[in-house]
């Protein structure tokens, strides 16, 4: 009898413990795609913000050559100059 009581009582258990489980990871996938909606409307969020940025530094950048371009400028001329001035003193040097 009680051999029964257990062929009986034992696939009910597992069962229910097997549709408990079911249940609970359906609401763990439901719980999981919301978030994971939410991360997907932050990341896009972020990637419009980032967006408006990059025409700034796009700006940054070209502002920053053309001060690199400028100021290699004045020191080629500075240094041109100063060859030039070094070049006639030694010249005078060797006529003397």
């Amino acid at each position: 009898m009680e051999v029964d009581v257990l062929h009986v009582l034992l696939p009910m258990l597992l069962y229910i413990a097997g549709i408990t489980l079911l249940i609970v990871l359906i609401i763990v996938g439901i719980k999981l795609i919301n978030i994971l909606n939410r991360v997907e409307r932050i990341a896009d969020n972020v990637e419009t913000k980032v967006s408006s940025f990059d025409h700034v530094f796009t700006s940054l950048g070209k502002m920053a050559d053309g001060v690199a371009n400028i100021s290699d400028s004045i020191v080629f001329t500075i240094t041109n100059a100063m060859s030039k001035i070094f070049k006639k003193k030694e010249e005078d040097k060797y006529y003397e």
